[in-house]
């Protein structure tokens, strides 16, 4: 087969800095949703996600150093 037979769908192909095309996805644009909108990518709600995991970070951490061991295998992994 040659790469002329070879067609991607209109939409998907774009071109590297040397102009030669690739076939691989387009990433979607990531929009902020509103900060009122109940779901989607705000501020507040990455604020929110990122406190939690460094909550969680600490509780780990604290289990680690008060048990003396791994936090897997304190439960049981």
């Amino acid at each position: 087969m040659t790469s002329s037979t070879l067609r991607a769908p209109a939409g998907l192909v774009t071109r590297d800095g040397e102009g030669h095309g690739n076939v691989y996805a387009k990433e979607p644009r990531m929009e902020y949703a509103s900060a009122d909108a109940g779901w989607g990518f705000h501020e507040r709600a990455e604020k929110l996600n990122g406190r939690l995991a460094m909550l969680g970070f600490a509780a780990a951490l604290a289990t680690e150093l008060m048990t003396g061991e791994g936090l897997l295998r304190t439960i049981g992994l």
